[in-house]
């Protein structure tokens, strides 16, 4: 029984605050309207933008195009023919073809053909295989071999020897005529005769003077051990 009394209890208690709570509530929406129908709304100010006198403005403008009609040009004028008045009479002149013509006979002599002058003929000059002071390979041997490259064939076939070159050196010093007279093939020969032809030698002297002589030169290709 005193459970049941206190829930009653409570149950008035609250239904007495859910009273006090609506007539608060009630009251304070009263006030609202109240209140807000006095409030004045008051206009807003103009404001000013202020904007500095030194400021660029761009200015962008639609350019139209205007087309211009091309006038057809004015049709040349006709030009008026004017006449010149020819009261001079030109008279043809008359050729006499039967006047004689007195014209001596010049007899024409034509000179003589000058002598042909006999061109001397070269004297070849005499190519020595020894002579007093030896030709002498300028930059030695190692400019010759600067210019040797082993043929790629002869290495690939295990391919070497000894190549002999024959060739004449003028009284310059130049290679003339190099010719191969020994030789092993695999490209080796030709090797051989390039870097010949590049060679410049100081030339061979007899009794002081620069002469032709006959030279052969060996060249030796050999492989490294471990492409035997």
């Amino acid at each position: 029984m005193k459970g049941v009394a206190i829930l009653i209890s409570r149950a008035s208690a609250w239904k007495s605050s859910y009273r006090i709570r609506l007539e608060l509530g009630l009251i304070l929406t009263l006030l609202i309207m109240i209140t807000g129908s006095k409030i004045q709304i008051q206009p807003v100010k103009n404001t000013t933008i202020y904007t500095p006198d030194n400021q660029e403005v761009v200015e962008v403008r639609e350019i139209v195009q205007t087309k211009q009609e091309l006038k057809a040009p004015p049709p040349p004028r006709p030009v008026v023919p004017v006449e010149v008045p020819n009261d001079e009479i030109i008279e043809n002149e008359v050729i006499d073809l039967d006047a004689e013509l007195n014209i001596e006979e010049i007899p024409l002599k034509m000179p003589p053909p000058p002598p042909k002058q006999e061109e001397p003929e070269e004297e070849e000059q005499e190519i020595f295989v020894v002579v007093e002071q030896m030709p002498e390979l300028i930059g030695g041997l190692a400019s010759i071999q600067k210019h040797i490259e082993y043929p790629e064939m002869a290495r690939k076939a295990g391919i070497e020897g000894r190549v002999v070159v024959e060739f004449v050196i003028d009284t310059t010093g130049y290679v003339t005529n190099p010719i191969i007279i020994r030789g092993i093939g695999g490209g080796c020969d030709e090797a051989a005769l390039q870097a010949v032809k590049k060679a410049r030698f100081k030339p061979g002297k007899q009794r002081g003077i620069p002469v032709m002589v006959r030279y052969s030169l060996p060249i030796s290709f050999s492989l490294s051990k471990h492409n035997r």
